[in-house]
C-alpha cells in the first residue's frame, strides 16, 4: 500500500500561523478527551492537532492501544469513531508550549471545564505535567489518574509527546499511554 503524502507548510505558512487555533475534534460521550497544552505552528498551519513531524502523541496513542494503526494527523476525524477526542487548554498557537502565561493557562482549563460539563467524556487526559500544574492549579500533581474530577469525567495525566520531551522515549510514552488504555477499559 503506498504512503499517502501530505503538504508540508512553508516557512511562511509557520510565520502565519502565530496566534491562530484550530478546531477541536470533539463529540458528545466519548471515552477520552485528549487535552494538548496548546497548538503549535505546525498544527495551526495544517489545521491538524500534534502534527509537527516529531510528535510523538500519534505513535503513542496507537502504541497504548487506542488505534488500530497508526493515524497520520490528517486523519484526526477519524477519532471520535475510536471515542476519542482532541482539544487544548490554551487555543491560540504558539512556537513553544513556553510562550504561554500561567494565567492564560488557568483561563484555559475553565473554557475546558465548559467542554467537559457539555460533551462529558468519561475522562479527560492531559498531555503535559508542567501545564495541568499551572492551569489545574496543581503543583504537586503526579502523571496518572487525579484524584478531582472535571466536570463530572475523571481526568488522567500524561507525559508531553513532543519531541523535545526527551525524558520519554516512544516506548515509554506508549506504555504511559497503554495505563491510561487499560484504565478505560477497567472503569466503564
Amino acid at each position: 500500500m503506498p504512503v499517502a503524502r501530505y503538504p508540508r507548510p512553508t516557512r511562511e505558512d509557520l510565520a502565519a500561523a502565530g496566534d491562530r487555533t484550530i478546531p477541536d475534534v470533539i463529540a458528545p460521550g466519548l471515552d477520552v478527551l485528549f487535552v494538548g497544552i496548546n497548538p503549535g505552528l505546525w498544527s495551526a498551519a495544517t489545521g491538524w492537532h500534534f502534527a509537527r513531524p516529531g510528535n510523538r502523541f500519534w505513535p503513542a496513542l496507537h502504541r497504548g492501544g487506542f488505534t488500530p494503526r497508526l493515524l497520520h494527523p490528517a486523519e484526526q476525524d477519524r477519532l471520535p469513531g475510536y471515542g476519542l477526542g482532541v482539544t487544548n487548554v490554551v487555543a491560540r498557537a504558539s512556537a513553544r508550549a513556553d510562550e504561554l502565561t500561567a494565567a492564560e493557562l488557568v483561563a484555559g482549563v475553565r473554557i475546558l471545564a465548559g467542554k467537559v460539563e457539555r460533551y462529558r467524556p468519561r475522562w479527560v487526559a492531559v498531555v503535559g505535567v508542567t501545564a495541568y500544574r499551572i492551569g489545574f492549579v496543581r503543583p504537586k500533581a503526579t502523571f496518572g489518574r487525579q484524584p478531582e474530577p472535571l466536570g463530572g469525567s475523571r481526568v488522567w495525566v500524561l507525559p508531553n509527546p513532543s519531541g523535545l520531551n526527551a525524558h520519554f522515549t516512544p516506548e515509554t510514552l506508549g506504555a504511559a499511554f497503554a495505563e491510561l488504555h487499560a484504565a478505560v477499559r477497567a472503569e466503564p
